[in-house]
């Protein structure tokens, strides 16, 4: 069976037009429609029509209870189905193409998500500003969760997967990207995307807000605290913040105090901020069981530093240089590259953990 789950939301004008399109998209399969409702006007009126009139149908009205993703949740934990759909009711999202998931759930995908942003998918249904929110969320999104980078249109709300995804998930929802939380946290083997066309609102109106867009940003953050491999990657990154204070600090105690010169406070300094950025790294960023003992750790970290270094000073060189650009701007693309080196080859090299310790079970991101 598959179930459909469609958080509702004074959406009174589109319910009759959505649950014959439905109909007639899951004609000859066994599925079930949930609607979990927080309305506040006479929408469960309409609901309660549509349930007479079709058994497949049912709704949840929720009075003291808001927000699109515990809906959805709610909605998870009602289902009967071993397929799981989740769709808005506002009619962008063509119930037609559930037929054409189904299908790709029944060959063994695990998660199927149409696509704006896939060839042959359209973004017609949203104005140019939901448009410019829409892609800085996306951004932000695949920015700060490494899960979220292998899917083109992670801020869908038009999904379906086998109920094993969500099994075990210990949920934290806020706002309205629930997507974002099973892209996290799913136990999933293989996500499939496929092309749709995002259509107009066909009645009613868009329950989007400043208070949502906050919520989006905590929601993000709050994932990549529950995240270790992005929780990981701040981490580094805040590290290396400190160690630019260290450096500064250690120059000037050299320089100013101890009256050294110029090239030694320099290189001393940098050897203390390495340390400190070192220390931290292994204790916060890298905890648990490692493979090599300290010192190993710490002579593999500072041969990573220098070449890291020589990365950058040879992409300040050739930009600036060779291609003319900003010295600034070159220095800017060295020190991303530089910072990606770092990490990367730190988390495969001087970070290595023993056999069994290295990957994370799914325990770690909240699932079964």
């Amino acid at each position: 069976m598959i179930s459909v789950i469609i958080p509702t939301y004074n959406e009174k004008g589109n319910i009759p037009l959505l649950a014959d399109r439905i109909r007639g998209a899951l004609h000859g399969e066994e599925y079930e429609v949930i609607f979990v409702d927080d309305s506040t006007d006479d929408t469960p009126d309409i609901l309660q029509e549509v349930a007479n009139r079709y058994p497949q149908f049912r709704y949840i009205h929720r009075a003291s209870e808001r927000g699109l993703a515990t809906a959805v949740i709610r909605g998870f934990e009602a289902a009967k189905g071993d397929v799981l759909a989740v769709m808005d009711a506002d009619l962008q999202h063509p119930p037609e193409l559930l037929a054409e998931m189904l299908v790709k759930i029944q060959q063994g995908v695990d998660l199927v998500l149409p696509s704006r942003f896939l060839q042959g998918g359209e973004d017609r249904g949203l104005a140019l500003h939901r448009k410019i929110i829409s892609k800085s969320a996306r951004l932000i999104g695949q920015a700060a969760l490494r899960r979220v980078r292998k899917v083109t249109d992670p801020m869908s709300g038009f999904f379906m997967l086998r109920k094993q995804v969500i099994e075990g998930i210990k949920w934290n929802p806020i706002g309205w990207k629930i997507l974002l939380e099973i892209l996290v946290k799913g136990n999933y083997k293989n996500a499939l995307e496929i092309p749709y066309a995002f259509q107009e609102r066909h009645r009613d109106e868009s329950k989007m807000s400043l208070r949502e867009q906050l919520n989006y940003i905590r929601h993000v953050g709050r994932l990549v605290a529950a995240s270790p491999e992005d929780r990981r990657l701040l981490l580094f990154l805040l590290v290396g913040l400190s160690g630019v204070a260290v450096n500064m600090g250690a120059f000037t105690v050299f320089y100013e105090l101890l009256r050294w010169s110029v090239v030694w406070s320099g290189f001393f300094s940098a050897l203390v901020a390495m340390t400190s950025n070192f220390i931290l790294n292994d204790t916060f960023t890298w905890p648990g069981d490692k493979q090599d003992l300290l010192l190993v750790r710490y002579l593999k970290y500072l041969i990573v530093s220098v070449f890291g270094i020589a990365i950058n000073l040879t992409v300040l060189y050739v930009l600036h240089d060779r291609f003319l650009l900003p010295a600034l701007l070159a220095n800017a693309i060295g020190i991303v590259l530089m910072t990606g080196w770092n990490f990367a080859i730190n988390s495969l090299w001087t970070w290595k953990q023993r056999a069994g310790v290295a990957a994370h079970s799914m325990n770690d991101y909240g699932g079964p």
